[in-house]
């Protein structure tokens, strides 16, 4: 359940005035959505860059410090035997010989597709199909020396290598719903964040990748309707909390000998292999697992042709470990970085090569939140904390002998940034609540160079536009010690001899965070304008306030988290301008869990609520997300009984809207209709509407802007 679903959840702002009738198809529209930067991606020299043209036709290489073009790698309209006008995204080898483009793109799941690849020869100036398969590709990945590429069809690992225009089939036993070589399935992708694991060793010789037998994974189906006289089905492998997980192991393909290894691994059986990285030595394979609760991270350096495993360090958490810290791992000649929580606070720790800790880089009570990339030559890493508030977001540089940190953020703010390779040059988004993102480019030392967008005519937008200003608020949480981070939105015109109806809009997932001094203005700007006073409150369990707050949540998902709605709402009851009787809440996917958790154990504090996609029981969720915070249904049948609306359905009180996509892969529509027959069967009267044959993100022609036309009528009927 990776954190996407709240884009919609953070900021409006400026001055207080009366609102135009078309404020949702504004902001639906685009008037207030700030622009961004085309992508820049990074040459493996870190100096300069690749773009695309506006037209899709071309891959031209500039330069960080200047921004000028400096060559032209591929253009359609040159090249030999290039038979197609445009392309949809390319790949650039690291010594820029070969540029893969690809056309006719197929989604798979959130992250993955599959599409027909074609290779450009850069010295001769030609382009031909990258496989004569029939077949699409995905994945593919060149060798570190350029002469080869990697990649996956049909669950299979091909290579090609270019010198020899050759292509040859590495696995033969990938298979539907059954072998996956190289690529990952739903769940991987999905709450590992990663599509690929298939790496190259950095002499060439050897080609590493993760085996998943997916075969005892049991199926999810869901029908489809799309306008057809007889319905057809989706079906993938889905492992829910307790169920079979998919089997990993990791192979090595020697490329000279054509001999395929298995690793001797000493992991679970249904335990995770998140990530699998060579280190600079090409006898170490840097292999990193997860056992099945996730509470024990291993990082093992293997031999690729003796297959020995060697335990180089490991981390045991009285929660969880958080996997997305496996991805902080940056191998150096002689050592390596890692984050870790170890002393409460998430950190950066360096480690020599065989695992003894040399030192712990950051310190203090506050959360480094990502390190964003490192310098080998000048040992320097770059990485943003919450280090002034958890509402804000600092980047700063360290030179790991030396340990100074140097702040490379001055004003006050929400940062976030790109590094080119080896952190030589970066692209830094600064905003905050009145300030729509202004993007810079830095060299390594945080020089700025130039300014690469300043939102200027939004921000002339919105000030003609006089769009009301969020208050940031602290409330006290349910137990009565721990302040709670939040925000008010109040209508424009705001009268405090009023008493006015409130929404609450929120996420409230682990690691979350909606309460940030940041620009956004969404779609719930139209309820302000409904004369409705709109809040956020970022509740126990959310992000960047040390481990013991974030994970506080862990093994009772659902009680914390709406028992701090609920006491947020007695608050905002007490206000002078709110009227008590009239408290709604809104949210989407563990947001709309989180309305029917609140709505169920608040005893009445909600007078309406709206749950978009909602969990209804964690039972139906998957393995990886589920149990990294509840652990198994065996393990824990009281977390997920006491954290399940179903069970608390008969409690519900309030006016309900419950909206679902009938096609959703993510939180499954199994969810609603279930949660729907315990309401029948409690005689609970409540409001339902679904979409069909939409997903998760219920987008598409219409649909947004009849989404939010039906929440806010909802909410202006029922408060």
């Amino acid at each position: 359940m990776r954190k996407i679903f709240l884009a919609a959840l953070s900021a409006l702002f400026l001055l207080p005035a009366a609102v135009q009738s078309d404020t949702l198809d504004d902001i639906l529209n685009g008037k207030y959505r700030p622009r961004d930067v085309k992508t820049m991606t990074s040459a493996a020299d870190g100096m300069h860059y690749y773009q695309t043209d506006p037209q899709q036709t071309a891959v031209i290489k500039y330069a960080y410090a200047t921004g000028v073009a400096v060559d032209t790698l591929f253009s359609t309209r040159t090249a030999r035997n290039c038979n197609f006008d445009n392309f949809e995204g390319f790949l650039v080898s690291d010594d820029e010989n070969r540029v893969l483009v690809y056309r006719d793109r197929e989604q798979l799941y959130r992250h993955s597709f599959k599409a027909n690849y074609y290779y450009h020869d850069v010295r001769r100036n030609v382009v031909r199909r990258l496989s004569e398969h029939t077949s699409k590709q995905m994945i593919p990945t060149f060798s570190p020396d350029g002469k080869m590429v990697a990649y996956v069809i049909d669950n299979n690992i091909f290579l090609t290598k270019f010198d020899f225009d050759t292509e040859s089939q590495v696995t033969k036993d990938g298979a539907q719903d059954s072998i996956i070589n190289g690529a990952t399935d739903w769940v991987y992708e999905e709450e590992f964040g990663t599509t690929r694991l298939m790496e190259f060793s950095p002499d060439n010789s050897q080609l590493a990748f993760v085996r998943t037998d997916e075969s005892a994974v049991k199926e999810f189906s869901f029908q489809t309707f799309n306008e057809q006289l007889y319905p057809g089905y989706y079906s993938f492998k889905y492992p829910k909390p307790g169920e079979a997980n998919a089997k990993v192991e990791c192979r090595v393909f020697d490329i000279a000998s054509r001999v395929t290894r298995t690793m001797e691994v000493p992991m679970d059986g249904d335990g995770y292999i998140p990530r699998i990285t060579f280190t600079k030595n090409p006898a170490q394979l840097a292999l990193m697992t997860l056992n099945r609760n996730q509470n024990r991270f291993d990082l093992y350096f293997v031999n690729p042709r003796s297959t020995v495993a060697k335990l180089v360090l490991r981390e045991e958490n009285k929660y969880y470990v958080n996997a997305e810290w496996l991805n902080s791992i940056h191998f150096l000649d002689d050592r390596f970085t890692y984050v870790s929580e170890k002393d409460g606070f998430s950190h950066i720790y360096i480690y020599g090569l065989s695992g003894t800790l040399q030192k712990q880089l950051t310190t203090g009570s506050y959360d480094v939140t990502a390190l964003l990339a490192v310098d080998p030559q000048t040992k320097t890493v770059f990485y943003k904390a919450a280090d002034e508030s958890p509402l804000r977001l600092n980047i700063y540089r360290m030179n790991i002998d030396k340990g100074t940190p140097q702040k490379l953020s001055p004003q006050a703010g929400s940062y976030s940034a790109t590094f080119s390779e080896q952190g030589k040059y970066y692209v830094q988004h600064r905003t905050d609540a009145a300030t729509p993102a202004v993007i810079t480019l830095h060299d390594g030392n945080g020089k700025q160079l130039r300014v690469l967008e300043d939102n200027g005519a939004l921000r002339e937008t919105l000030v003609a536009a006089r769009l009301p200003q969020r208050e940031f608020i602290t409330v006290p949480a349910a137990d009565g010690i721990t302040q709670l981070n939040g925000w008010v939105l109040k209508p424009g015109g705001f009268n405090p001899a009023r008493k006015y109806p409130v929404v609450m809009i929120q996420y409230s997932g682990p690691d979350s965070q909606e309460a940030r001094d940041k620009y956004d203005i969404d779609w719930y700007y139209a309820l302000a304008e409904k004369d409705i006073v709109v809040a956020c409150i970022d509740g126990r369990g959310t992000a960047a306030r040390g481990e013991e707050f974030r994970k506080s949540t862990y093994m009772k998902l659902g009680i914390y988290e709406s028992d701090d709605q609920i006491a947020a709402a007695r608050y905002l009851g007490s206000l002078p301008y709110v009227d008590g009787k009239r408290i709604g809440i809104w949210g989407w996917s563990y947001g709309g869990y989180n309305v029917l958790m609140s709505m169920s154990r608040g005893n009445g504090i909600f007078r309406a609520g709206v749950a978009i996609a909602p969990v209804t029981d964690w039972r139906f969720y998957d393995t990886v997300y589920t149990e990294r915070f509840m652990r198994t249904p065996q393990q824990n049948n009281d977390g997920y009984q006491q954290g399940s609306p179903i069970a608390l359905a008969g409690q519900l009180q309030g006016d309900l809207l419950l909206i679902h996509g009938t096609a959703d892969d993510n939180v499954h529509f199994q969810n609603s209709m279930e949660y729907t027959r315990v309401l029948i069967l409690a005689n609970k009267q409540f409001d339902q509407f679904f979409f069909p044959d939409k997903n998760h993100h219920l987008s598409g022609g219409n649909t947004r802007r009849y989404l939010y036309d039906k929440v806010i009528a909802y909410f202006e009927t029922h408060l």
